[in-house]
């Protein structure tokens, strides 16, 4: 149980510092909007190549950890995001941002899934979804902390300065996760060439259909949060809020997603996956949709009570995939459906940026809230397969 709860701390420190990277794209999208004079569909590209160079590199990294192990890939990809945004620092043109903001996400391909694969096969026999609640809480913990401490920053030392400040934390959390991980003997194992070979094109999924429906609630659920996180901030400017609000304002739905990640998952234990997911997700659109009427204080006060449920969801998904996909397939399993929802992450922001210039951001806003409830109807799908998962 001690190196369980060591490699979990290991992938929640390395989950801190890449959703850390991820989401103070939030805070220096109106920066750069205002620099280099950028389009709503200008912002959203800059979003959509960044979780496109993620999504690109999920499949691939499962696969990779067979032969290389979760450990070095972990290191090397999470180096090559630092680098990235090293890049980005000494960027004059969107042109040169879309290329760093590419390597970055490519890099931070790596995290989610082998982190994931990781945790799941450290509690193999014990509270697996729990620990991935609390996998996933780490994450928004780098949300909340991160952007906020950038925001703060930009002001003093500009955003160039603020950006190299933190790619220097990630490039020393690359060396510190894979001496960490070494030691544990985590994610240092590959899987034996003949086993390989011999099964290279199965997947271990267990239920095609219940995955499937797993899969297109998480691409629904992840297209919601990047489109409305992109454009949060140009709601709020346009209701009066200034740069450090919008810091602040990221940081209260950060914090409610990372109680909410902890709580979701736990609250799953209990009420089961499919009651856990039609709360949270119903609670999602509605919460969008009254945002749009509100004035900035009250729309201040109602983003963490948002972000539990925006962000909870995620966590009850994840635990599910384990269910769904056998142990020795279970990076590969994880590849996938990361691909799909980071995919869905990464089409989002340009897609709504495309409508927010068409007819505005309350109305693309409007739609992401609209779209959510497409999910309740996907969970009738999982019955059958999760109820022979826990038979």
């Amino acid at each position: 149980m001690n190196r369980a709860r060591a490699v979990l701390g290991s992938a929640c420190g390395i989950h801190f510092v890449h959703d850390g990277f991820s989401d103070i794209l939030y805070v220096l999208l109106p920066v750069w909007a205002r620099e280099f004079g950028l389009t709503f569909a200008e912002v959203g590209l800059l979003r959509t190549v960044y979780s496109g160079g993620m999504a690109a590199f999920q499949i691939p990294a499962g696969l990779l950890a067979e032969r290389w192990g979760e450990a070095r890939l972990l290191a090397a990809g999470t180096a090559a995001t630092a680098l990235g945004f090293v890049a980005a620092g000494f960027s004059g043109s969107f042109l040169a941002l879309l290329g760093c903001l590419i390597a970055g996400g490519l890099g931070s391909g790596v995290q989610h899934p082998l982190s994931s694969s990781l945790v799941s096969e450290a509690y193999e026999s014990g509270r697996r979804r729990i620990a991935l609640g609390t996998y996933n809480f780490s994450g928004d913990l780098g949300k909340v902390v991160v952007p906020a401490a950038v925001a703060l920053a930009v002001p003093w030392i500009g955003w160039r300065g603020a950006v190299e400040t933190y790619a220097a934390v990630g490039l020393a959390a690359a060396v510190v996760i894979l001496l960490v991980l070494f030691r544990l003997r985590a994610g240092v194992e590959i899987v034996a060439r003949s086993e390989t070979s011999r099964s290279s094109t199965d997947w271990g999924i267990r239920d095609a259909r219940g995955f499937q429906a797993l899969a297109a609630i998480q691409v629904i659920d992840n297209s919601t949060r990047s489109g409305f996180l992109t454009f949060l901030p140009f709601l709020l400017i346009a209701k009066g809020s200034t740069v450090q609000a919008i810091g602040l304002a990221l940081m209260l739905v950060f914090a409610g997603g990372a109680v909410g990640k902890f709580l979701c998952g736990a609250l799953a234990e209990r009420l089961g996956v499919i009651r856990t997911v039609i709360i949270t997700e119903v609670a999602t659109g509605s919460a969008i949709l009254v945002l749009l009427a509100l004035p900035l204080v009250p729309a201040l006060i109602l983003l963490p009570v948002l972000g539990v449920a925006l962000n909870g969801t995620s966590s009850v998904l994840y635990g599910t995939v384990a269910d769904l996909v056998t142990s020795d397939r279970r990076a590969r399993g994880y590849g996938i459906f990361y691909t799909l929802g980071v995919g869905a992450s990464a089409l989002a922001p340009f897609t709504y940026g495309l409508v927010s210039d068409w007819g505005g951001v309350p109305l693309a806003l409007g739609l992401v809230g609209s779209l959510v409830f497409l999910t309740l109807p996907l969970t009738l799908l999982l019955r059958r397969p999760l109820a022979e998962a826990a038979a």
